[in-house]
Formats: structure tokens, C-alpha cells, sequence
């Protein structure tokens, strides 16, 4: 009785469909999720920026991560950075590289307005499950652009121009390493190529991006 009393106490309602779950989000939406797992993570791993993503942007994990970003529920990064970790874990083929993991930053104005970076909540799950070194304030954003999901693709790379900084104590303590850029969707790719464009101006390595999730061949999402 006590057990189950206690139980009853640690639920919570999961995010996606209000169902009570001891988890972060139930085992129904947990499988539906699981649905929209990328059969090849790697398909997209090629110059000039080589992308790996764990899901295609569809169906309920394109509901998780509007949730996640727009209605104040954080922790789904945590379950979505672990499939991603698993599966970098399984399909990687840089394991034995120095890699440091550092998340799309955003700008201070927007954080403080949101609470959090869902990309760094990402990160941080990814590298617990990798054992990855995570570096949160390798990157700045230094300009604050205007929302993306409006603009065309050569309108997102003129917004994001000059948008990102090396954080000031990068390039002193991780000189020799390769950063692997984390991210929730990656769509046009306006984003990671600012970021990676500033990073090697500096001389740093960039291995490419790990995202939760890319649009589908025959679609294509703004966001």
C-alpha cells in the first residue's frame, strides 16, 4: 500500500498527451517517438558540413520539440540527447578522436526570455551518454537575429552573418580539439554554417553537427 501510495505521489503528467507517467514523458508517447527514429543517422554525414541526426522532423517529435522550446518543458532534451547519444554511439565513426561537444548557442536576450537553451539541455544529455566533453560556452551569440522560420534561405544566412563568437576561453584550453556542434532540428543548415564558419576562422576543427532531427527528403520545414 505504501509503495503504491508513493508511486502515486511521484507521478507526473507527461508534456505530450497529459497521461500520468513516472517518466518524463509516458511510454505510449516514448514509442510513438521511437517511430520517427532516422534509419540511417549518417545518411547526411558529407562535406561541407557533415549532419547526424537521430529522427526525421515529423509526427510527435515535431510536437516534442515545439513543446519543448515554445511551453516551458526543458526536460524532454533530456530523453531526446540520450537517443541521440545512443545513437552516435552506434553509428559513430570518430570514436577515438578528441571531440568537444558544444551547443548552438542563443542569444542572452532570448535565453532569459525562455529560461534555457534547449540545445545545451541536448547537449548535456548527449554527452552524459556519450562521455563526450561538453563545452556550453564554446560558442556566443553575439547578435541577436531575427526569428527564422519567416525567411528564406538567403535570407537566414545574411540574418545569422557575424551572429556567433569562440567563447574567450576556448581557444586556450581545447586548441587540438574537434567540435562536434549540437543542435534540436536542423533544416536550411543557415544556422550550423554561421557557427561552423566561425569556428574555423579561428582554426578550430569542425567535425559537423548532431541534431535530434532533419525535415524529409520530400518536405521541408521552417523553423
Amino acid at each position: 500500500m505504501l509503495k503504491g501510495f508513493l508511486d502515486l505521489f511521484l507521478q507526473s503528467h507527461c508534456p505530450l498527451c497529459q497521461r500520468s507517467t513516472s517518466g518524463v514523458i509516458c511510454e505510449n508517447c516514448a514509442r510513438q517517438l521511437q517511430k520517427c527514429h532516422h534509419p540511417q543517422p549518417q545518411a547526411l554525414w558529407k562535406p561541407p558540413i557533415p549532419v547526424f541526426s537521430w529522427g526525421v522532423y515529423g509526427g510527435l517529435i515535431k510536437r516534442a520539440i515545439a513543446v519543448m522550446k515554445y511551453d516551458n518543458q526543458p526536460q524532454i532534451a533530456r530523453p531526446l540527447g540520450q537517443w541521440l547519444g545512443e545513437a552516435w554511439l552506434l553509428h559513430s565513426l570518430h570514436r577515438e578522436q578528441q571531440i568537444v561537444v558544444i551547443p548552438i548557442p542563443m542569444h542572452a536576450t532570448k535565453h532569459k526570455q525562455r529560461g534555457y537553451n534547449q540545445a545545451a539541455l541536448i547537449a548535456q544529455s548527449f554527452c552524459q551518454t556519450t562521455g563526450l566533453k561538453l563545452k556550453l560556452n564554446g560558442l556566443t551569440r553575439v547578435r541577436e537575429t531575427q526569428a527564422q522560420f519567416s525567411l528564406s534561405g538567403s535570407e537566414r544566412e545574411k540574418n545569422l552573418a557575424e551572429a556567433f563568437a569562440i567563447g574567450s576561453d576556448f581557444l586556450k584550453s581545447h586548441k587540438n580539439a574537434s567540435v562536434l556542434l549540437v543542435d534540436d532540428i536542423y533544416t536550411t543548415g543557415a544556422t550550423a554554417k554561421s557557427a561552423v564558419q566561425t569556428l574555423r576562422q579561428s582554426g578550430i576543427a569542425v567535425l559537423g553537427l548532431a541534431t535530434v532531427a532533419i525535415p524529409s527528403k520530400d518536405k521541408s520545414i521552417k523553423n
